[in-house]
């Protein structure tokens, strides 16, 4: 009868409910897209821009390489992603920030004057309108909850690390 109950409980229906025993009631399927972002990140923009940090020859651009530079550090952070998907979220908060800002600032006006096709802002466009997999992916309630609406009784109070020492 236990065994029938775990089989039950782990079923495909569960990653859509909040998991409070590991996930601080996130669902699972929350924690599956954010890695899944995380490990695209390192793929996609991993390659495409240390590639480019690392074969670069002459002077850089300094606003250039302070892009390729943050792109750079996304894709190593998206490693720490994979293993504490909660813990940087605010990571992916700022991706979405940024690239729904420059897509509002560039792309849009672009876009409305018909001058977006063609353009050298194109393929940064279309490489911003994956910006739909992290907003899918946030799990908005436990965000605001955790980083925004934070409650003085709900803050986990970190213990102290305390010293063993053993006497010699």
């Amino acid at each position: 009868m236990e065994i029938q109950q775990k089989q039950s409980t782990s079923g495909s229906k569960n990653i859509f409910k909040p998991d409070y025993e590991h996930w601080e009631g996130v669902p699972k399927i929350n924690i599956y897209f954010l890695r899944l972002m995380f490990f695209l990140m390192i793929i996609f923009l991993g390659r495409i821009s240390w590639t480019h940090i690392l074969t670069f020859t002459g002077s850089w651009n300094p606003e250039n390489a302070m892009a390729w530079c943050v792109w750079g550090s996304f894709s190593v952070l998206a490693i720490l992603g994979i293993i504490h998907p909660l813990k940087m979220l605010p990571i992916v908060l700022l991706e979405i920030f940024y690239k729904v800002l420059w897509l509002i600032i560039v792309a849009l006006p672009l876009w409305k004057s018909n001058k977006l096709a063609g353009s050298s802002a194109e393929g940064m466009t279309n490489a911003f309108l994956w910006v739909l997999l992290p907003v899918i992916a946030m799990p908005w309630r436990y965000f605001f909850r955790t980083y925004v609406f934070i409650k003085k009784g709900n803050q986990t109070k970190r213990k102290s690390p305390r010293l063993h020492t053993e006497a010699i």
